[in-house]
């Protein structure tokens, strides 16, 4: 039996980068073998087993074969006599297939780490092209290590390109597709994952709505970068920049997707894209089954996002009606999360990226001064049921037209 680290944890180490996950494999070992030792079994698919001690994951060697469409079809092997070449072959990128043992000497037979120095995110042998969710990996370490100059090989891409012609990506699960896009969103320059994405042909599969916002143009006046998926691109950027949680990168990618459904003879302007987009953004959060939150703040952003940038045009009436569909009371955060994403949109344009967005504060403020309201002294009033609701509202519409007056002072 010869145990060696395996994957990201030999990548990592050798790029100088803080290794946080060890993938262990198991060479010369029977799973009757590993159960004596006192390994438990968790593997459904194949072979995976826990350390008795450390509760760390170590695999048996295996090899693949394709017997199916997508992310599943392919029949596992095991035995003793899988040598580590064997197991490594069968792994996405050269630089996820180097292993090494306990004293670091490396095991790198499809040149890993010159691909490492190099830069280059390459395929280690032609099944890369039998698994559809290797598309949607590369584009994640295109995203992941683009600040390092890493770039996905033309002959990788080529064959990103074969997949996503093929039909394949069609037969990935919502949410295999969504463990991978949650995790390229959160990378470091996540706008590099729809880069490399487009660049293949997966985008168009995947996110067609987002695919048809390239060449769309809008008024240079508001928009230097004129093209709609230049300018998504960049809004995400900018959210990554801003360290964003995943609900305002979620909605960040699909804020304007009503663009893409205006008549070009309409262009450069998109008139009630807002809510022409809404059908586009649930159509998007339905086919990956986001979370729900990721959900509802992506369709309400969608919805209001404009309505931030005109924050401080808004009468009373229209900014209380702005709070309440943001439920303001009880949802406060993600009503944070609504005003981060409208300034990543601000910031989002050619030219403009350290823009101040004065109505951040003034959102900020405008919340305060309708939770502010106290219904106690209603309730004391002898207001009740529907007419206590109104009479909030009426106090809660005073409170903003005495915050707009003094905010204008």
């Amino acid at each position: 039996m010869r145990i060696y680290k395996v994957g990201g944890a030999v990548r990592d180490r050798l790029l100088g980068i803080p290794v946080t996950d060890i993938d262990r494999v198991v060479v010369g070992a029977t799973t009757e073998e590993m159960l004596a030792r006192g390994f438990r079994p968790v593997g459904s698919d194949f072979p995976v087993f826990l350390h008795p001690k450390t509760g760390e994951e170590y695999a048996l060697a295996r090899t693949e074969r394709k017997s199916g469409r997508g992310y599943g079809g392919f029949t596992f092997h095991t035995s003793p006599e899988v040598t580590l070449e064997e197991d490594l072959i069968r792994r996405d990128l050269t630089i996820n297939a180097m292993a090494e043992d306990d004293h670091q000497n490396l095991t790198d037979p499809y040149h890993g780490q010159r691909d490492l120095e190099a830069r280059i995110l390459r395929h280690v042998s032609p099944a890369f092209a039998e698994d559809p969710l290797r598309v949607l990996r590369v584009a994640r370490f295109a995203a992941r290590y683009a600040e390092l100059g890493f770039t996905v090989a033309p002959e990788t891409l080529d064959l990103m390109r074969q997949l996503s012609e093929s039909g394949e990506l069609e037969a990935l699960t919502a949410e295999r597709s969504w463990k991978e896009i949650s995790r390229a969103l959160m990378e470091s320059q996540p706008q590099v994952f729809i880069e490399v994405l487009r660049a293949c042909g997966a985008l168009k599969v995947l996110m067609p709505e987002i695919d048809a916002l390239f060449g769309v143009p809008q008024p240079e006046t508001h928009h230097p970068e004129i093209d709609t998926g230049a300018h998504t691109l960049s809004v995400l950027e900018q959210a990554a920049k801003h360290n964003q949680p995943l609900t305002v990168r979620w909605a960040c990618l699909l804020h304007d997707l009503g663009k893409g459904l205006t008549p070009e003879k309409e262009w450069p302007r998109h008139i009630a894209h807002e809510f022409k987009g809404l059908k586009l953004i649930k159509a998007v959060n339905e086919r990956f089954k986001a979370p729900r939150d990721c959900q509802e703040l992506a369709l309400l952003v969608g919805e209001y996002h404009t309505h931030g940038h005109r924050a401080l045009e808004l009468k009373p009436s229209t900014l209380l009606e702005l709070l309440q569909s943001f439920d303001v009371y009880r949802r406060p955060q993600r009503f944070e999360e609504f005003i981060a994403a409208c300034e990543m949109d601000a910031r989002g344009r050619k030219g403009l990226e350290q823009m101040s967005y004065p109505q951040a504060d003034y959102l900020r403020g405008a919340a305060t001064a309708a939770r502010s309201v106290a219904v106690q002294p209603l309730l004391e009033k002898g207001f009740k049921g529907p007419e206590l609701g109104e009479a909030i509202k009426r106090e809660r519409l005073r409170a903003l037209k005495a915050y707009k007056e003094a905010a204008s002072i």
